[in-house]
C-alpha cells in the first residue's frame, strides 16, 4: 500500500444543526491512524464534508498519492463523485475545497458502505461530541 491510503470518514451531528464531531481512520502500509475532533454546531451534511476534508488533508501531509475513501453518507459519496449536484449554499464552499484537495492526488475514489463497515469512524465522531458537550 506504499503511497496509498484507505480512509474511513464520518461526521455526526446531534440535531440539525447541533453539536457535531468528525471521525477519520487512515490505513497506510502497516499503520492505522485515528483522528476525532469536535467541530461546533453543524448540520450532519456539513460534518460529513468536514470529516472528508480533514482526512484528505491528513493523507496529503503524509505524501499519499492514491486514496480510497469509504463513507456511510450516500449524499457525500454521490456529490463528491459528481453523481449529484451540490444545491445547498452551505455545502458549496466545502465541496469546492474537497474538489481542490482531490485534484492533488494521482488517484482518488470514494465509496459508500454500510454503517457497520464505517463503525469505527462513527464511534470516533461521537466520542468527539461526548468529550465536548456535557
Amino acid at each position: 500500500m506504499d503511497g496509498q491510503a484507505v480512509v474511513f470518514v464520518d461526521g455526526a451531528a446531534r440535531g440539525n444543526p447541533g453539536p457535531a464531531g468528525i471521525g477519520v481512520v487512515v490505513r497506510t502500509a502497516g499503520k492505522v491512524d485515528r483522528y476525532s475532533e469536535y467541530v461546533g454546531r453543524q448540520t450532519n451534511n456539513r460534518a460529513e464534508y468536514l470529516a472528508l476534508i480533514k482526512a484528505l488533508e491528513i493523507v496529503l501531509s503524509m505524501g499519499v498519492k492514491r486514496v480510497t475513501v469509504f463513507t456511510d453518507s450516500t449524499l457525500l459519496a454521490k456529490q463528491v463523485s459528481g453523481q449529484y449536484r451540490v444545491k445547498s449554499a452551505g455545502l458549496k464552499p466545502l465541496h469546492t475545497k474537497v474538489v481542490e484537495l482531490v485534484s492533488r492526488f494521482d488517484g482518488f475514489e470514494i465509496k459508500c458502505v454500510g454503517r457497520e463497515e464505517n463503525a469505527e469512524a462513527d464511534r470516533l465522531a461521537n466520542q468527539a461530541i461526548d468529550r465536548a458537550t456535557p
